[in-house]
């Protein structure tokens, strides 16, 4: 259960950090910074989902 949590909270972390990536990059005008961004997006939403099927 507390194992579950804890990668809900970190797959809602990758989703943050990956916004300001992508937010980051957008401002810097590098497209590399903005696709590790939505890589980090996508793998937090994996996450999520993975977490919440495994019920």
């Amino acid at each position: 259960m507390i194992m579950k949590k804890r990668i809900i909270i970190y797959s809602f972390l990758a989703i943050l950090f990956g916004v300001f990536i992508v937010v980051y990059g957008g401002i810097d005008d590098s497209p590399g910074g903005q696709l590790l961004g939505l890589i980090a997006v996508i793998a937090g939403i994996v996450g999520v989902v993975k977490s919440r099927k495994k019920n």
